[in-house]
């Protein structure tokens, strides 16, 4: 028998020790969850599906959370610590050079009588007072914070803030993608499996509350009638004729047509609105009436607030002729509305691009933009991006007070009327509420860079959202009566919202390295171009290290590297392949052994039969 030294007992004991840390530290974040109780109670009463969508809306909670902390820390911090005297620093202001002095010019609103209902257009509106606040571009008009031992380099840390977060929204999405992707990979594989482990290892025995017991067993029948509905669909659809068939793929066909066309007639509705406020908007607003000034500043919000609202009902019609099944159905109806409601975002951004690169005089050869419509051009996208934000936040609160309240009480006691019966109670849609989400997050997402403060403001309207939609389930919706299965949804949420993001960082990129920058405010004034202050940074590098990052970043560099990456992911491609292969030959031999196991047991029965008679 051998025994362990010291050093070997040591180590063992400390590995567990460190083990059981580890474990009781996991149970204790577990208990310290966002909204834990909350989204198991939903998951216990309206199955899986609408837990899903919930855990998702706590996700984006979080991700705005850390985007905000970030851009604080980069950008904010230094500026609070120097403008309130916290620390001995002081700001390094931008000197204007070989700039025209037409392009500097930019217009502050004016500070006399002001009409009371003037504060609430600019509160709805970005405009007058919030202009020169914090939470838009061009209030960081400095260079730089000159601290005792160095100085702090605000554009480069704007620029690197804009980079970290969006490079940290995707590592997180993919990461949580991956996750997701595993274990809609391994439920997907075989249906019969998913029934056995349902049934035989679905129950969790640490479970010693009977409420908490309860809620286990609604959300196991959840999912097994997911589970059932799915095979019911299959095999309808296994048991098709050919006739059936080509009748159902033509009727598919024209009903795309009819998609294809309403999605176009929005797409041009936004383009003309857009076009007709950025014309209108900079009329004084003692020469309009309180209305006609707010309609024409929300007239690109109010289109496209029309758009995602008519649109999903349509899709959620036409899909029901389409003969999907009820997960798939939730799919392309997400794909349909998130390519509309991104798309939306994005015609209004190339359509205030185009606007801004164009002009009628020679401001646009002098600055390189229209700087007579648009003087600071940043803060007016950061200014419609808030407008979006604001608007898609009250149209949310106004249809769960305004139309979904009173739906539940005309239906709760006027239920014989034929009318009130005819229109029911208000369904949970899943796909709505997510696309509802993920457009809010793809604002946030372009908006950040011009409005620095605007991932604060999804952070707090996301919180009360959550909790209004907690409250309307609760009290004026009913389930979907088609349940759908989870796994396929946290997957197919976060795709969906990968998708926003790379939507967002489109027109970022496009901004960032292709539009001059505004000469009249923001911490750019002296660039070209946004992009054009990491060449100067890497230009103060020792040559050595200049040389490295150009060979790094050079074609030379790049196409090689391009080629072992394929080779790599084709290598990874080729492996699964062939662990998948083993995985199906393992199992047609466990299932060859469970046959023959059987067989033994029938003739080893046979034979106690025979020996018996």
């Amino acid at each position: 028998m051998k025994y362990l030294s010291e050093w070997d007992q040591w180590k063992r004991y400390s590995s567990k020790s460190w083990k059981r840390f580890l474990e009781k530290a996991r149970e204790m974040t577990t208990h310290l969850e966002l909204w834990r109780e909350d989204i198991r109670s939903i998951e216990g009463k309206f199955g899986t599906g609408i837990q899903s969508y919930f855990s998702f809306l706590r996700f984006l909670v979080l991700l705005n959370l850390v985007i905000f902390l970030i851009i604080f820390m980069l950008v904010l911090l230094p500026i609070l610590l120097t403008k309130y005297k916290i620390t001995n620093s002081s700001f390094v202001l931008i000197p204007f050079k070989d700039t025209d002095i037409q392009c500097t010019v930019y217009p502050v609103s004016s500070s006399g009588l002001i009409y009371f209902y003037s504060y609430i257009i600019d509160l709805l509106s970005g405009t007058g007072f919030l202009e020169e606040t914090s939470l838009f571009y061009g209030h960081y008009t400095i260079d730089g914070v000159k601290f005792q031992n160095f100085t702090y380099d605000l554009p480069l840390a704007y620029l690197i803030s804009t980079i970290a977060y969006l490079a940290l929204s995707l590592l997180w999405i993919v990461k949580r993608s991956v996750e997701g992707f595993k274990i809609n990979l391994i439920r997907s594989e075989e249906h019969f499996q998913s029934y056995c482990n349902k049934i035989f290892a679905g129950w969790d025995f640490c479970i010693t509350n009977r409420s908490m017991a309860d809620l286990k067993h609604s959300s196991l029948r959840y999912e097994l009638r997911a589970d059932l509905e799915e095979e019911r669909i299959r095999q309808k659809i296994a048991e098709r004729t050919s006739e059936e068939t080509i009748r159902i793929y033509s009727l598919r066909l024209f009903l795309n047509c009819i998609v294809l066309a309403v999605l176009g007639a929005c797409f041009y509705a936004i383009y003309v609105a857009t076009v007709f406020s950025q014309e209108h908007m900079k009329k004084e607003i003692d020469k309009m009436v309180f209305g006609e000034n707010l309609l024409i500043l929300y007239l690109p919000s109010i289109v496209i607030t029309l758009a995602n609202f008519i649109t999903p009902m349509i899709f959620a019609k036409i899909i029901r002729y389409e003969d999907y099944s009820p997960g798939f159905e939730i799919r392309l109806t997400i794909l349909r509305c998130v390519f509309m409601r991104l798309a939306t975002i994005c015609v209004l951004v190339f359509t205030l691009g185009s606007k801004i690169t164009s002009c009628d005089d020679d401001t646009c050869d002098l600055c390189g933009y229209n700087q007579k419509l648009y003087p600071c051009w940043e803060t007016q996208v950061g200014q419609e991006m808030y407008k979006l934000m604001i608007f898609d936040f009250i149209i949310v609160l106004a249809v769960t007070l305004f139309v979904d309240f009173p739906r539940k009480l005309l239906v709760t006691y006027c239920s014989s009327w034929k009318l009130i019966q005819c229109w029911g109670q208000q369904e949970f849609a899943i796909p709505d509420n997510v696309l509802g989400i993920v457009y809010g997050q793809t604002i946030c997402w372009i908006g950040a860079f011009f409005s620095p403060l605007l991932p604060a403001i999804a952070t707090l309207k996301f919180i009360i959202i959550f909790y209004v939609k907690e409250w309307s389930l609760l009290y004026t919706c009913r389930p979907s009566p088609r349940p759908f299965r989870a796994s396929n949804s946290n997957f197919f949420f976060l795709l969906v919202l990968l998708i926003g993001l790379c939507l967002a960082i489109i027109p970022l990129t496009i901004s960032i390295s292709r539009i001059p920058s505004s000469k009249a405010c923001g911490p750019f004034t002296n660039f070209n171009t946004t992009w054009e202050v990491i060449p100067k940074t890497v230009s103060t590098f020792p040559s050595s290290l200049q040389s490295f990052i150009h060979g790094v970043t050079s074609e030379a560099f790049a196409v090689p590297f391009f080629m072992i990456i394929c080779l790599i992911m084709f290598y990874f491609i080729a492996l699964a392949g062939a662990h998948k292969r083993v995985v199906i030959q393992l199992r047609e031999q466990l299932s060859l052994e469970s046959r023959d196991k059987r067989y033994l047991i029938q003739k080893l029965t046979e034979a106690q039969r025979d020996t018996r008679n």
